[in-house]
């Protein structure tokens, strides 16, 4: 049975061009967009596997990203014919052909020391040499072809979501909460201590409640040194995003932690994340420790 219109793949984007220029680097910027990446898969595969898609969420509501490289050696020969089928069907279909220069790359393979997919008995110029004929008719074909003799992969990242129209959000900010008597989380980019905050934990009516409950929060508002601490965070953090936003990295986790992570923590985190959604950021919030019990 057909699958419904609205579950169409509507944007393909087939990533294709020099080894070691960047395709595996593309690929990896695609899929942290939210498209759906796929790695050396033979051309003639493509329309069956965007059938299968359908019923993927991400890949109808972001699109499917595909390297087709020479490592599929004959098989890149199809991949003329099945452009003219995907553009048929496909409302979007996009070739990027990333490329070189001989000495660019040349010293990618020596730095990296991994073998040309071309390099059985010859040298790695001889191979890419040889490479840049077999693909030279798809540069022809592309829609965007980007040189990374010059680029970095921050560089690269920007210049290929610009030509291809790729919102470039910010990095989501993760705040979580958790006890030290538990251990720091180990994936955390930063840690905030609030343990110099009065504890809730030791005022009889406050002892049952979490840092979620607005009574914990007032309480700990009414002590200057909160505000005093939120006054240097908030731009602190709001600097650090900027400067995360520019290296490509699309997360973001900032851990505050106090004794137990039920009451200081928590509601630290939960003033933070309002803050940060209303300056129109995207934020998630995991409060790893508030059900493992009181201190008393």
């Amino acid at each position: 049975m057909e699958a419904a219109s609205g579950n169409k793949i509507k944007r393909c984007v087939i990533i294709t061009g020099m080894s070691g220029a960047g395709k595996s680097s593309a690929l990896n910027i695609f899929e942290d967009q939210g498209f759906y990446a796929i790695d050396n898969l033979p051309p003639s595969l493509l329309p069956q596997l965007l059938d299968v898609l359908e019923g993927h969420q991400s890949a109808v509501s972001n699109g499917v990203a595909a390297v087709v490289d020479v490592r599929g050696e004959e098989l890149l020969k199809d991949l003329d014919q099945v452009i003219v089928k995907l553009r048929e069907r496909v409302q979007l279909l996009e070739v990027v052909f990333v490329e070189a220069s001989d000495g660019s790359l040349v010293r990618r393979f020596e730095t990296t020391r991994r073998r040309h997919p071309l390099g059985g008995e010859s040298t790695i110029l001889g191979s890419i040499a040889s490479e840049r004929k077999l693909v030279s008719l798809l540069k022809k074909e592309a829609d965007v072809v980007i040189d990374t003799s010059d680029l970095n992969v921050s560089e690269f990242r920007t210049r290929l979501l610009s030509v291809m129209g790729v919102s470039t959000e910010g990095p989501t900010i993760f705040f979580s909460s958790f006890g030290f008597k538990h251990g720091i989380p180990q994936d955390s980019d930063y840690v905030l201590d609030v343990r110099f905050l009065p504890n809730p934990n030791y005022v009889e009516e406050l002892h049952a409640l979490s840092g979620k409950d607005e009574d914990i929060q007032n309480y700990l508002r009414d002590f200057k040194e909160l505000d005093q601490f939120l006054s240097l965070t908030k731009p602190l953090l709001e600097f650090i995003l900027s400067v995360y936003g520019n290296t490509g990295k699309n997360q973001f986790h900032v851990a505050v932690g106090c004794t137990g992570g039920r009451h200081r923590s928590v509601a630290i985190a939960e003033i933070l994340v309002e803050h940060f959604r209303k300056e129109g950021h995207k934020v998630l919030v995991y409060h790893r420790d508030i059900d493992k019990g009181n201190l008393w």
